[in-house]
């Protein structure tokens, strides 16, 4: 039984939230965890080979799936798209991460939730993507909702230190981050109605790539000496990337079947939103409470979501239909 457009989305936001939520609770035990060798301790610092090896495990994990569950058939997307795209998809992860380097946490979290924005945009300009004006509205609201409920207050803040940096170099870097992300979602735009990619082919070849640049860079920076060293002194971390690794082929598998299918705005929607709806649970388990602000960002996000479902794919009036390309008929 071939599941619709509608169940096939559902698989795809289930599988996203389901395993990179269990992603994220590996990731902070082996970046944030106290390893002990001999009387010292120490910490998993190696983050470009952590990525490195997610993205060997994702593509042996695609090449086995290719070769026997997906027979989708020959990829004609051009090499220069996936290069792109790999080359802003990682360099959007380290210049996120190198963030938190100058601004804090919430911070970082309030600009990367803007992720769906430059998505939208640049996938107008480069993608030649359209998008129904009420889609704009929605997306801003979804957008604006988990800024209000993922921000924290700062405590002990004075004037003079809101005053001294506009725009250091954290926030340039997030600007940087969200700019390569509207550049991967635009050229992934391009390759889904190009091309027709799908799933398989975009992960195999993506994580190909990124192999490849991350390879150079192991080499020229050191880390991967370095990680092999940790490896040695600390063997047990070898099953926390296995598992964090197959949590993150999974999670991947899933958002390329996204990409593929209802393109990379949807996919954007469903990654901003889960760490949402993570928070949430965790305070409704546990019995936090929220103040009104986060209140108001949780009916943002709600609403957002609700109304895009009914009415952010509508399609343009017929009196307009002869001016737009690219429209079919239904």
């Amino acid at each position: 039984m071939e599941l619709g457009a509608r169940g096939k989305f559902i698989l795809c936001a289930v599988g996203i939230f389901v395993c990179y939520f269990y992603y994220g609770v590996l990731q902070e035990k082996i970046t944030r965890g106290k390893y002990v060798y001999g009387d010292t301790e120490e910490r998993f610092t190696c983050i470009q080979a952590l990525v490195f090896f997610q993205c060997v495990v994702n593509y042996l994990y695609a090449l086995v799936m290719s070769k026997t569950v997906l027979q989708q058939g020959e990829d004609t997307t051009r090499s220069s798209y996936y290069a792109i795209c790999s080359f802003t998809y990682l360099l959007a992860m380290v210049s996120s991460n190198k963030a938190l380097a100058w601004v804090n946490y919430p911070t970082q979290v309030v600009g990367k939730s803007c992720k769906p924005i430059p998505v939208m945009i640049l996938g107008v300009l480069v993608g030649r993507k359209s998008y129904p004006l009420l889609k704009y509205l929605f997306i801003l609201m979804i957008v604006v909702g988990v800024a209000l409920f993922m921000y924290k207050d700062k405590t002990g803040t004075t004037a003079s230190s809101v005053g001294e940096s506009v725009l250091g170099a954290g926030e340039l870097l997030l600007l940087l981050s969200l700019t390569c992300d509207g550049l991967t979602g635009a050229v992934q735009e391009r390759m889904k109605t190009e091309h027709k990619t799908k799933s398989g082919h975009m992960m195999m070849s993506m994580n190909k790539w990124s192999i490849m640049y991350l390879g150079v860079a192991l080499t020229f920076t050191g880390e991967g000496l370095e990680f092999i060293s940790f490896v040695q002194r600390h063997p047990a971390v070898i099953w926390q990337l296995a598992t964090f690794s197959v949590a993150s082929a999974l999670g991947q598998f899933f958002i390329f079947m996204c990409v593929s299918e209802f393109g990379p705005l949807p996919c954007s929607i469903i990654t901003t939103t889960r760490k949402f709806f993570t928070v949430l649970a965790s305070v409704i388990i546990f019995g936090n409470s929220l103040i009104p602000r986060q209140w108001l960002g949780t009916a943002f996000v709600f609403v957002g979501i609700f109304l895009d479902g009914m009415y952010g794919k509508q399609k343009p009036n017929p009196k307009t239909t002869s001016n737009t390309r690219n429209i079919r008929s239904p």
